[in-house]
């Protein structure tokens, strides 16, 4: 009979498989990447070594030495209830941090229009008592740009009414106001010192905020080479919420990690964040096989260092608020030893 090895499920909560079970939860997660991300699956080797890390009976796993690979964190100074560059100082002091990251609370692109002039004074003077690089990072949360938030008619609104030109017209305009807010935002984070501008959970709003994000990453690319600009997604499937959007030739709708790269990289972007969202009803190891077989396709073109997400909710961390430490060790584990990611 076989043992039962502690393991979690995608909400975090404890769960009691066998090896049997957890081998087919990565070989059932493998299936359902090839299916529909039209991926190649896994090799036999790959999936023993993820039964090896998720069977393991070990509180805390880890890489090897000499694997050891950068890490990049997103909102580094809001994380404690000291000041901002109090976190940023803490975050690189106290944890190693290799990237610091100054944000604004809300996170939003739409909302720093109003306080640019206060986040470049707060990024310039935690310049001045940190050494790691520092980026500034923001979410383009396209939805902002849209009514009752922004002057834009509400595209989800008027997609439920069959009013898809209008819907369209609307996503545009937005993206265009958020190409424009991006490129300030630029402009005035390199003047305070800025080594990064960070686009997180790029997408969020479907094709037309990752049209957005691909265009002020091109601009700000062509007027700062030396800037740095890193790249993440929200989902790894681009929700097609204007669906005619396209960038390089390449219809934007429908994107899975190795076509999102594939514009990123031609965008001028430094570094690229692919996410696999968690299905919290399944195992952390059918989330892990899912994850790795669509952004394995990935490491076969990139050209810029890739950063998988692997937080909260994807990347086969739990959906938690604060994820147990044991899937996510696992999870780094996965990633580093299977991909051979640039970083996490």
């Amino acid at each position: 009979m076989e043992t039962a090895i502690p393991t979690r499920m995608g909400d975090g909560s404890i769960a009691r498989m066998t090896r049997s079970e957890l081998r087919a939860d990565i070989e059932d997660g493998v299936a359902q990447a090839v299916r529909r991300a039209k991926v190649e699956p896994l090799g036999a080797d790959e999936r023993e070594h993820l039964l090896d890390i998720y069977a393991s009976p070990a509180r805390f796993v880890g890489v090897d030495l000499g694997d050891e690979i950068v890490l990049s964190c997103d909102g580094t100074g809001m994380k404690t209830h000291a000041t901002r560059t109090q976190d940023l100082q803490s975050y690189e002091q106290w944890m190693g941090a290799d990237l610091l990251e100054l944000c604004p609370g809300d996170y939003s692109l739409k909302v720093i229009r109003t306080i640019l002039p206060y986040e470049a004074q707060r990024l310039h003077d935690a310049l001045l008592c940190t050494i790691a690089p520092m980026q500034y990072g923001i979410m383009p949360n396209l939805g902002l740009y849209a009514k009752d938030d922004g002057p834009c008619e509400n595209w989800s609104a008027l997609l439920p009414q069959g009013k898809i030109a209008e819907a369209r017209t609307a996503a545009e305009g937005a993206a265009e106001m958020a190409v424009a807010d991006a490129v300030r935002m630029a402009d005035v984070m390199w003047e305070a010192g800025a080594d990064a501008i960070d686009f997180d959970t790029t997408g969020a709003s479907g094709d037309p905020e990752f049209w957005a994000t691909l265009r002020a990453t091109e601009l700000i690319h062509e007027k700062y080479p030396d800037l740095g600009i890193q790249l993440g997604m929200a989902g790894e499937f681009v929700l097609g919420m204007h669906g005619e959007l396209e960038y390089d030739g390449k219809r934007l709708a429908g994107m899975w990690p190795k076509q999102q790269l594939e514009v990123v990289q031609k965008a001028g972007a430094t570094m690229y964040g692919p996410v696999v969202n968690v299905n919290t009803g399944k195992s952390c190891a059918w989330n892990m096989a899912r994850a790795l077989a669509m952004v394995k396709p990935c490491m076969q073109i990139a050209e810029i260092p890739v950063h998988m997400n692997v937080g909260m909710g994807v990347g086969a961390v739990p959906m938690f608020v604060h994820p147990p430490g044991d899937a996510a060790c696992r999870a780094a584990k996965a990633c580093v030893d299977i991909l051979r990611l640039d970083g996490l």
